[in-house]
């Protein structure tokens, strides 16, 4: 039996899966891809034209999504409608605002995950 917080949140002995889930939107493109997807359903080209990417990148990212469940393709003719599987994906999205909202920039200044570690201290992207 798992223990359950206060907050509902219950530890997992195996963090792998939730370690996984993490990291599949910790990419920059694939969290803005989700973040449109949450909106609407929209095809590789419109991706494309919304986000400024070469096509290539963003079938890439998408497989990466597809792949780790959260999004699925919804076929129309010769084109792909892509769509989040998981409403709960928008519940941990609208989590993590209140959690960037509470915390002000802390993460953001985060030595290792923070702006400086992403654009390096140059302001190159890393």
């Amino acid at each position: 039996m798992a223990i359950t917080t206060s907050a509902g949140f219950s530890p997992r002995v195996d963090l792998a899966p939730a370690t996984a889930l993490f990291h599949s939107l910790s990419d920059p493109t694939r969290l803005a891809i989700v973040q449109r997807l949450a909106a609407r359903e929209l095809r590789v080209a419109d991706l494309v034209r919304e986000l400024r990417l070469p096509q290539s990148t963003v079938s890439t990212h998408l497989a990466c999504l597809r792949d780790c469940g959260l999004v699925a393709g919804r076929p129309e003719g010769r084109q792909v409608f892509y769509r989040l599987t998981r409403p709960e994906l928008l519940n941990l999205l609208a989590a993590a605002e209140k959690l960037l909202a509470a915390t002000g920039s802390a993460v953001a200044l985060c030595p290792a995950y923070g702006i400086e570690a992403a654009h390096g201290v140059d302001g190159v992207q890393r």
